[in-house]
């Protein structure tokens, strides 16, 4: 059996150089091995120019608790230039069940590469890894037992990213809780986070719906993932870490090459897919909403290089043709918004009111304390820097800090809260800033129609780690409500400097020294 140490300390990997490779009519040569019949998962890897990082990401496949030997990993090169497959070759060397794939020119982007990797796959089941990331040692167990226990055609857990200085969850609303066999569009926020990460499909089910990635160079995998969630009547999701994303800033990708011009007509394509799909109104309405409100206005807009561009017509002539793709739509596809504001935004553009459109989105970057009122219909709203009928956009939810106190061996936080998510107020979570896998949760009293209160125990706030925490409400099972406040407490307890602080966004922190 072959150890950690021998993949580390084998000298003698193979010289694609000087391999004579015999591509098929396709453009890609498939290595010779002794590939398992029926291995339970798939795993495909697309690879370019990835020698830095892909040895990690390999052990991390080989290491995982399934057992390798069950896992198929069909590693596909995108005609590297470095030593990527110098390396993959070690690699099929020593693992029989390691499949590389060699194309003879390059595909532009990972789409081709995939698809390859689903027309070959022997698994039941068919993941996905990018060669600059890793998994989590149990993650392809977990999805593999959570589907065979569910027979759903889909599954997906955690996915944490990798920053320089911390660990984020991605996606959150994709692994809150542990659900099995329920319907995908009870997540409000399904088609928000569609990437590869996490995933595992039954391998069928992808061939039986023709599911295969488009040929782009941005948002293939959107519409990939689209398409497998618009055909599923179930899935399953777990709280299980499976996948880590590499986020180091040294770490460059095809997408930092991207401008955001050709990432909106990449995003106009799949639009007009899913507007050819003649979806249930419902589900398109759903799907949409992802590709127009977060594509098309928050990453064209609400980003500072919209404010640094001297080109601003280019912006708007582009979203131009977003809005040309709405005029056949049974509904107004504005209605959907997460964010009322955004609905300001286009009612702005159409009646072309570009310098209120700049302010809108200067404040929306530059204000950190935004001003909020509660109106007479007891709602909570922003006060913008517009005139009429533009100064008052709906806040979904808003949390006002009222008072604390410290009573025997608790904490006692009492906060308002007014919006229209009362009844779906879950709990109140303490989270560690620089690593989001760090929370503890506690429950939320509900003593008047906005009054809300949180008993804090004092030991739990000395066992924090020492680090800056956020501190939020938690509603709809994912979504977080942050607490705006203007004062500071801070105590001792044992032996820990508790410090309740304001943050530059004036909401509620706790830092613990």
């Amino acid at each position: 059996m072959l150890t950690f140490l021998t993949r580390i300390f084998k000298k003698q990997a193979t010289d694609p150089a000087n391999n004579s490779f015999t591509y098929n009519q396709e453009g890609y040569y498939i290595h010779p091995t002794n590939r398992p019949a029926n291995p339970k998962v798939s795993l495909i890897m697309p690879v370019f120019n990835a020698e830095k990082t892909l040895r990690k990401t390999i052990d991390s496949v080989i290491d995982q608790t399934i057992g390798f030997k069950e896992v198929e990993f069909i590693i596909v090169d995108d005609k590297s230039t470095d030593g990527s497959r110098s390396i993959i070759l070690d690699y099929a060397g020593s693992y029989p069940n390691i499949v590389p794939v060699f194309f003879k020119t390059n595909n532009g982007s990972p789409a081709t590469p995939r698809n390859v990797g689903i027309d070959l796959a022997r698994g039941k089941y068919t993941m996905f890894i990018d060669s600059d990331d890793w998994l989590s040692p149990g993650g392809i167990e977990a999805l593999y037992e959570l589907l065979e226990k569910t027979g759903d055609p889909y599954a997906i857990g955690r996915t944490i990213k990798v920053e320089d200085n911390k660990f984020v969850v991605a996606g959150e609303y994709n692994s809150c809780e542990y659900r099995e066999s329920i319907n995908p569009y009870t997540i409000p926020h399904i088609f928000q986070h569609l990437g590869p990460t996490a995933r595992m499909m039954r391998t069928q089910f992808l061939r039986d719906h023709n599911c295969r990635f488009p040929h782009m160079k941005f948002a293939e995998d959107k519409q990939f993932f689209i398409d497998v969630l618009t055909n599923c009547p179930s899935i399953s999701t777990t709280k299980d870490v499976i996948y880590y994303v590499n986020r180091f800033k040294d770490n460059k990708s095809l997408v930092g090459t991207t401008t955001i011009f050709e990432k909106t007509d990449t995003n106009l394509a799949v639009i007009k897919h899913v507007i050819q799909k003649e979806l249930p109104e419902e589900i398109e309405r759903m799907v949409l909403n992802r590709l127009y409100e977060f594509d098309c206005i928050t990453r064209l807009f609400n980003r500072h290089h919209f404010l640094r561009s001297t080109r601003k017509d280019k912006y708007y002539k582009k979203f131009a043709e977003v809005l040309e793709t709405t005029k056949g739509l049974r509904y107004d596809f504005t209605e959907n918004f997460f964010e009322p504001w955004h609905r300001v935004l286009v009612d702005l553009f159409k009646r072309e009111r570009y310098d209120d459109i700049v302010k809108l989105i200067e404040w929306s970057l530059k204000d950190t304390t935004k001003e909020t009122v509660i109106r007479e219909d007891g709602l909570p709203y922003y006060w913008l820097p517009l005139e009429e009928p533009y100064e008052w956009a709906r806040i979904n939810m808003l949390a006002v800090y009222k008072e604390h106190m410290k009573t025997g061996d608790r904490y006692i936080l009492r906060v308002n809260v007014y919006g229209d998510y009362l009844d779906k107020i879950n709990c109140f979570v303490i989270r560690q800033r620089d690593n989001e896998m760090n929370e503890n949760v506690l429950p939320v009293e509900r003593i008047e129609e906005n009054l809300f209160e949180v008993e804090i125990p004092l030991d739990l706030l000395a066992q924090l780690n020492t680090a800056s925490h956020t501190m939020f409400i938690r509603y709809y099972d994912y979504r977080k409500l942050h607490i705006k406040m203007n004062t500071r407490r801070i105590f001792e307890h044992g032996g820990k400097k508790i410090d309740f602080y304001t943050t530059i966004g004036d909401n509620f922190g706790v830092i613990v020294k």
